[in-house]
């Protein structure tokens, strides 16, 4: 053994030179490598120091707590941006054939469904995410929210280019929704911790951010779409076309294009100018909602970034000078803990009235700029263009804005149990109602009823926000303050589960009602007529739905005169189911009582 080692080591040092160079390369190698690793390791050791908990929390010498307003405001307008979907859900329903729908286009269902899709991860990542933001702080949980809801704008602009759903669906829906899970109730906690004597103020300010989140990114978009549009190809009004599985065509160059063909209503709806009625090649222009869902995500993950390195928690030591009897959250004995939360009955009460106003909001929310459009337009054109419709997604996040700030100030007065009363019965009234204004304005062309219907709209939409704003302060009355981030991300569920409810509900229930239509206007027109139209006769109906070449406008082109078009009133069913629901939603507040004592945390 010896010998060998001697003589491997006779062969190292004394008969190869070459090896002698290797090894001492090697060991320079693995110096360089350890140089490096322990470069890495400081890197991170700062990084982590730059988001440790400790950072997220003021020195004791800090008392300006109206600072804190701003970033908290700012994440959420950040944030608030899902309640102006409905601006992008139009441009994704048209991207291919872009004055109209192509047969390849996607429906208004699968458009609206991202925002669905958000919220609902928004409920879950909160929920799940809880007890992990009381251990990291605000600053790592709204870095890592910016992130995740920059990043899945940017992936939705991907999935938007190449003209895949699922793409969008996981950018915009789940990585967007985590990215709002994460962000939403660490401001809100934060300043409620700041103004411990003015709770609904405190989320109130915060919450109207997120209410106000519409009123940024409709403008934004607006400009960003018309800035990045392409015009198709315009081929005319006379074209010779044929129809192949409900889908039609014409020859350009000797071979077979798909085209669209847009009649007055379709280009009413649009923004874009230039366009005439006639045939379009699908495909030939560009709606623009790629580069402006990427533009406006880069946007948001740089406010948002900023927003993390400035918000801090006020120091264990801070008290609000005047107001030494209000307890600071970690110093209440009517806590009850997170974990306990799913015991409570009241916790259900309030979720279920929460379920059902947020299903009618976020409903209303989802489809606001194309119910404009479809309902009013053929009625009142001259008065419901395409800039009225945007107007009105601008009217109802101010109604958002206005009732977050409002309702939370009023919700201080009289207590939280009466507003929730307001908003449970206010809100089944106003629902109840909306068909009839809707029913004033087409027979009688009233432009006073049409403003009736978006007042009582703005106002449904005032109390939504308005209960989201009270939401915290309300859990905070029955459950105490100290876990109030982590037991409303579990609240939040509600209204995950409303997320999906609410639009889907508006849609489907319009869906039925206009394949309802659709069938009864075709029984009225002469099959000639129809095939003269649509190049097939009627047996082909189901198939020249499904390719989005029949729709309601264009059987009015040939319906026998009186006929009256059903277009506004298809949406009648969902108002007077989102009512019904509603009227349970009451029902189950009014049976909240005080919590009982033993679920409070015992104090030692």
């Amino acid at each position: 053994m010896l010998t060998c080692s001697s003589h491997l080591f006779r062969n190292v040092f004394s008969s190869r030179p070459t090896s002698l160079y290797c090894l001492s390369t090697s060991l320079a190698n693995r110096a360089n490598f350890y140089q490096t690793q322990n470069a890495i390791q400081k890197r991170t050791l700062s990084l982590s120091s730059v988001f440790s908990p400790e950072k997220s929390v003021a020195s004791p010498n800090f008392t300006n707590r109206w600072a804190m307003i701003a970033p908290a405001f700012l994440t959420h307008l950040c944030i608030g941006a899902p309640y102006a979907w409905s601006a992008m859900s139009g441009p994704l329903t048209r991207d291919a054939g872009f004055v109209c729908s192509s047969a390849d286009d996607w429906s208004m269902t699968s458009a609206t469904a991202p925002m669905a899709i958000l919220f609902a991860f928004h409920g879950l990542s909160a929920a799940l995410a809880g007890k992990w933001q009381m251990k990291v702080g605000p600053r790592a949980t709204i870095a890592a929210a910016a992130l995740s809801f920059g990043g899945g704008f940017l992936l939705s602009a991907v999935g938007v280019a190449t003209h895949n759903i699922g793409l969008v669906y996981l950018g915009y829906g789940v990585l967007g929704g985590i990215g709002l899970g994460l962000s939403y109730t660490p401001p809100i906690q934060t300043l409620i911790e700041w103004f411990p004597e003015k709770k609904g103020l405190a989320s109130g300010l915060t919450i109207m951010g997120f209410g106000s989140g519409a009123l940024l990114f409709a403008p934004a978009a607006g400009v960003l779409l018309d800035k990045f549009t392409r015009l198709p190809t315009y081929l005319g009004t006379a074209v010779d076309t044929v129809t192949e599985n409900g889908r039609l065509y014409t020859e350009i160059g000797g071979k077979m294009m798909e085209v669209v063909y847009a009649n007055a209503a379709d280009l009413a709806k649009l923004s874009t100018q230039g366009l005439q009625e006639g045939f379009y090649i699908v495909g030939s222009g560009n709606t623009g909602a790629a580069m402006t869902l990427a533009t406006i995500g880069v946007g948001y993950t740089l406010a948002m970034l900023g927003s993390a390195f400035v918000l801090k928690k006020p120091h264990p030591s801070y008290r609000v000078q005047g107001v030494g009897e209000v307890a600071m959250p970690s110093h209440s004995d009517k806590n009850v803990h997170t974990d306990n939360m799913f015991r409570l009955p009241q916790f259900h009460a309030l979720g279920t009235m929460l379920l059902v106003i947020a299903s009618g909001g976020l409903g209303l929310i989802g489809v606001a700029k194309p119910l404009m459009s479809e309902v009013f337009s053929s009625t009142l054109p001259s008065i419901v263009t395409a800039s009225f419709a945007s107007s009105f997604i601008l009217m109802l996040s101010i109604g958002n804005l206005s009732g977050r700030l409002a309702w939370a100030a009023i919700s201080d007065k009289i207590g939280r149990p009466a507003t929730f009363h307001i908003f449970t019965f206010g809100s089944m009234a106003i629902y109840a109602s909306l068909p009839t204004i809707i029913q004033q304005v087409v027979h009688n062309q009233s432009a006073a009823s049409l403003g009736a219907f978006c007042g009582l709209s703005v106002a449904a939409i005032s109390i939504f926000g308005g209960m989201y704003a009270n939401l915290p302060a309300y859990e905070s009355d029955l459950f105490g303050s100290k876990y109030v981030g982590a037991n409303h991300g579990k609240m939040l569920l509600y209204s995950s589960t409303a997320a999906i409810a609410g639009p889907s509900a508006f849609l489907f229930l319009k869906s039925l009602s206009e394949k309802a239509a659709i069938t009864d206007l075709v029984g009225k027109i002469d099959p000639v007529a129809f095939k003269d139209k649509f190049g097939c006769d009627v047996s082909s109906l189901d198939t020249l739905i499904e390719a989005k070449t029949v729709t309601i406008s264009k059987l009015m082109e040939i319906v026998p005169p009186g006929v009256m078009d059903p277009t506004p009133f298809l949406y009648d069913t969902s108002f007077y189911t989102i009512a019904a629901a509603i009227g349970v939603g009451a029902a189950a507040h009014a049976m909240i009582r005080p919590v009982n004592p033993k679920w409070y945390e015992k104090i030692e």
